[in-house]
C-alpha cells in the first residue's frame, strides 16, 4: 500500500533476540510471564508435582528396600524368610509385599504425573495461540508493514511449540536434581568409601559435558539457519512456481535447493555425531564406576566390613546415579530452545498498537458520509513527509477518484481515511468526527473497502460474500451477488453458492474474484465505499463487466476511488490529482481537461496505454495472415 515502513519488532523495541541466537537456561522473567497461564492449573500442578515425587521416592527407595531384604532374609545363615507363611506377612513375604506397593506407587505416580502434565501444558499453549492470535488482529498495520509474514508465523507457530514440553520438562528436572540428590544421600548413609569411588567420575563428565554442550549449541544454531535457508526456498519456489516453469528454471532451481537441503543435511549429522557420542561416553563412565565399586566392594564383602546385599544396591545405585545426570545434559539445550522461545513470544505479545481508541471513546453514530481532510499530514518515516497540508471536502453521495503518479500518496489518502495509520498534522473528519475521536470499529462497521487484489478465503463461496455479515440470509447473499452480476457465473460452478474456493480463490479468474468482493462489500451496506484501485489488474472485457456492477455498488454511497486507468472515473463527481503528497488539482474531468494541466498530461499517457493494450488484443491483419 505503501513504500514507507522499515526494520522488525526488534529493532522497533531495542535489543530483540535474533532468531538464531540461545538464550539462557532459565530465565525468571519467562517464567514470570507463564505463571498467570499455569495459575488457573496451579492444583493440578502440584497434584502432578507431588505424584512426581512419589516417583522420585519409590526410584530412590527399590535398591535400598532390595539390599535389606538380601542381607536380611537371604543371606545364608538367615532363617527368618518364610514364602510359606502368608498371614500375617513376614520374611520375605512382607518384603514382596512392600517392593509390590513400591512398584505400584511407581508406576501409578508416573501414569497420572505425565498425564497431568501433558495436560498441563497443551492447555497453556491453547492460552497461547490463542492470546497471539487475538494480539495479532489488534495491531496496527505499520506492524505488519515492518515484519514479514513468516516471522510472524514463526512466532506463532514454532516458538510456541518449542515451549510444549517446557513444563513437563521442566518437573521432570526438578525430579531428576531430587532423585540425585536423594541417591547421594543414601549412597553416602550406606557407605561412603564406596559412595566416594562412585563420585570419583564425576570430574570427567563435568569436563565431557562442558565440551559436549559447547558443541551442541553450535550444531543447533546451524540446524535452525539451515532450516530457515530450506524453508524460505521452498516457499519461494512453491510461491513463484507460474514464473519458475515460465522460465525453465526447474533444473537450476533444483540444484540449488539441493545444496541448502545438503547443508541441512550435513548440519543434521554433525548434531547426530554428537548425540551419538554422548550416550556411549556416560555408559562407559558407568561401567567404570561399576567395575571399581564391584573390585572394592567385593574385597569389603569378603573381609566382612560389608554386606552382600548393601554391594548390589551401591551396584543399582550407580546406574540410577548416571540417569539424573544424563537427562540433565541432555535438557541443557532444550531448555535453551524454549527459554528463548518464551522471550520471543512475549516480546511478541509486548508490542503495542500503534492506532488505538482513546480512552471512552465514542461510538461513531449513524452518518451520513460527509468527509473533510482539514490539514492533514502523514509521515510513514520521520523526516520524510508522505502528505502535506492536505485539505479537501467530499460530499455525502459523491464519487471522489484520487489520481495521479506513483507515489503521490493516493493509497494514504484512503489508509488514513479508514485509520490504518493516523495522520501526524491536522485531522480527518467523517460528519464532523475527527476519526481519531470515535472508535475505530464503529468507523469501520460503516465503511467497506475493495482492494486490488481481492482477498477471498478457502470457504463457500457464500461464506466468503457473508464473511462480514455472519448473520445475513441465503437470499440476501443471492441478491447482493445478483446486484453486482457474479450470480450467473457463480450458479454454473460444481456447487453454486457452496462451492469451496481454492487459496486466495485460486478457482476464480481476477475479474471473478473482484464481483465476489463486490458482492461482500455491498452485502455490509456501507455508507463510505472505498476501491483501492480495483480494474487495475484486470483485461478491458471484464472491467465492463465490473463497472456495471460498480453503478449498484456506488448508488447512494459516498465512494473514495483510487483509479489507476482514467478512462474509468470520467464519470465521477469529483477528480482530485494528487502530486508529491499534495492536492494539485480538483475538478470534473471535462474541467480537469480544459485546465491542460498534470492530470490533462496523466490522461494522454493513459489513453496510449489503453489503446497498447487494445491493438495488442486484436491481432492486425498481417498478424491474422
Amino acid at each position: 500500500m505503501h513504500d514507507g515502513g522499515g526494520g522488525g519488532w526488534h529493532g522497533h523495541m531495542h535489543g530483540g533476540m535474533d532468531d538464531d541466537e540461545m538464550g539462557r537456561v532459565y530465565d525468571h522473567k519467562v517464567m514470570k510471564r507463564l505463571f498467570p497461564y499455569i495459575r488457573p492449573h496451579l492444583r493440578m500442578a502440584l497434584v502432578a508435582f507431588a505424584l512426581m515425587l512419589v516417583y522420585t521416592s519409590t526410584i530412590v527407595a527399590i535398591p535400598y528396600l532390595i539390599a535389606y531384604t538380601i542381607d536380611n532374609y537371604i543371606t545364608p545363615g538367615v532363617t527368618s524368610g518364610d514364602l510359606g507363611q502368608w498371614f500375617p506377612p513376614t520374611g520375605l513375604n512382607l518384603a514382596g509385599a512392600i517392593f509390590l506397593v513400591i512398584v505400584v506407587l511407581n508406576v501409578t505416580g508416573n501414569y497420572i504425573y505425565q498425564r497431568l502434565m501433558g495436560k498441563i501444558s497443551q492447555n497453556v499453549l491453547f492460552k497461547l495461540r490463542t492470546n497471539m492470535f487475538d494480539h495479532l488482529q489488534v495491531l496496527s498495520v505499520p506492524f505488519f508493514d515492518r515484519n514479514e509474514v513468516g516471522r510472524v508465523m514463526s512466532r506463532v507457530q514454532n516458538d510456541v511449540n518449542q515451549l510444549q514440553e517446557f513444563l513437563p520438562m521442566l518437573v521432570l528436572s526438578l525430579g531428576d536434581m531430587l532423585s540425585l540428590v536423594g541417591i547421594v544421600g543414601v549412597m553416602l548413609f550406606m557407605n561412603w568409601k564406596l559412595a566416594l569411588i562412585t563420585f570419583a567420575a564425576i570430574p570427567v563428565l563435568f569436563v565431557i559435558m562442558v565440551w559436549w554442550q559447547s558443541m551442541a549449541k553450535a550444531a543447533f544454531i546451524d540446524i535452525r539457519r539451515a532450516i530457515a535457508i530450506v524453508n524460505g526456498r521452498l516457499q519461494q519456489n512453491i510461491a513463484g512456481v507460474r514464473v519458475v516453469q515460465s522460465l525453465n528454471r526447474e533444473d537450476l532451481n533444483l540444484r540449488q535447493f539441493d545444496q541448502v537441503n545438503r547443508n541441512h543435511l550435513n548440519s543434521n549429522l554433525r548434531a547426530a555425531r554428537l548425540s551419538a557420542f554422548l550416550m556411549p561416553t556416560v555408559e562407559l563412565l558407568t561401567a567404570t564406576s561399576l567395575i571399581l565399586v564391584i573390585l572394592v566392594g567385593g574385597s569389603m564383602v569378603l573381609d566382612g566390613s560389608l554386606r552382600v546385599g548393601a554391594l548390589v544396591a551401591f551396584a543399582l545405585y550407580i546406574q540410577r546415579f548416571f540417569d539424573p545426570i544424563r537427562n540433565l545434559t541432555q535438557q541443557y539445550t532444550q531448555f535453551q530452545r524454549s527459554t528463548t522461545a518464551g522471550v520471543r513470544i512475549f516480546e511478541l505479545l509486548d508490542v503495542q498498537p500503534e492506532v488505538t481508541d482513546k480512552p471512552g471513546a465514542p461510538d461513531l453514530p449513524p452518518i451520513a458520509g460527509e468527509i473533510r481532510y482539514e490539514h492533514a499530514g502523514f509521515q510513514y518515516l520521520e523526516g520524510i513527509p508522505v502528505l502535506q497540508d492536505v485539505n479537501l471536502h467530499i460530499k455525502p453521495g459523491q464519487t471522489v477518484a484520487f489520481v495521479g503518479p506513483t507515489g503521490a500518496g493516493k493509497s494514504t489518502m484512503v489508509s488514513l481515511l479508514s485509520r490504518f495509520y493516523d495522520v501526524v498534522a491536522g485531522r480527518i473528519t467523517v460528519d464532523g468526527h475527527d476519526v481519531r475521536d470515535v472508535t475505530r470499529s464503529s468507523l469501520a462497521g460503516q465503511m467497506s473497502m475493495v482492494l486490488q487484489e481481492p482477498f477471498l478465503f478457502s470457504a463457500t463461496v457464500a461464506d466468503n460474500i457473508r464473511y462480514r455479515c455472519r448473520d445475513a440470509t441465503d437470499e440476501q447473499v443471492e441478491a447482493a451477488a445478483r446486484a453486482v452480476g457474479s450470480h450467473d457465473f457463480i450458479i454454473h460452478m460444481e456447487h453454486g453458492y457452496e462451492t469451496v474456493l481454492h487459496e486466495r480463490g485460486g478457482n476464480l479468474s481476477i475479474g471473478q474474484r473482484q464481483l465476489i468482493s463486490f458482492a461482500r462489500a455491498l452485502l455490509v451496506d456501507p455508507r463510505i465505499l472505498i476501491l483501492d484501485e480495483a480494474t487495475a489488474n484486470v483485461d478491458t472485457f471484464t472491467e465492463i463487466a465490473i463497472q456495471r456492477a460498480l453503478h449498484e455498488l456506488l448508488r447512494g454511497r459516498t465512494a473514495v476511488v483510487i483509479a489507476h486507468r482514467l478512462s474509468t472515473i470520467q464519470s465521477a463527481d469529483l477528480i482530485v490529482v494528487m502530486h508529491h503528497g499534495r492536492v494539485a488539482e480538483t475538478g470534473t474531468h471535462a474541467q480537469l481537461m480544459e485546465l491542460g494541466g498534470l492530470y490533462t498530461r496523466l490522461y494522454a499517457l493513459n489513453f496510449d496505454e489503453d489503446a497498447a493494450e487494445l491493438s495488442d488484443l486484436i491481432p492486425s491483419a498481417a498478424e491474422r495472415t
